[in-house]
């Protein structure tokens, strides 16, 4: 079956920077709408940013201009570059793989942004 499969999760103190990645297997990849997502503790799961199969993208207004998202098709990874983090931005951060699917997630991985 389709697996998404995040990493580069961590602890990391406020302005500083992560990176996500998000490979892919058993899917086109290139033809997905991909996306990043996240949860905090007790608030609903919220789009961060997008990618469509032309590279364009879509972002959240709370990430605007400090994060990023990019992909590699020959990789089949996806990607999000998160700069100046703030401890509002922790949460789980999920990988998503949305049209012309049914919609397909990974597993999580947590960011914690704190001192």
């Amino acid at each position: 079956q389709v697996q998404l499969v995040e990493s580069g999760g961590g602890l990391v103190q406020p302005g500083g920077s992560l990176r996500l990645s998000c490979a892919a297997s058993r899917i086109t990849f290139s033809i997905y709408v991909m996306g990043w997502y996240r949860q905090a503790p007790g608030k609903q799961r919220e789009l961060v940013a997008s990618i469509n199969s032309a590279g364009s993208t879509n972002y959240a207004d709370s990430v605007k201009g400090r994060f990023t998202i990019s992909r590699d098709n020959g990789k089949n990874t996806v990607y999000l570059q998160m700069n100046s983090l703030k401890p509002e931005d922790t949460a789980v951060y999920y990988c998503n793989a949305g049209r012309p699917g049914p919609g397909y997630w990974g597993q999580g991985t947590q960011v914690t942004v704190s001192s």
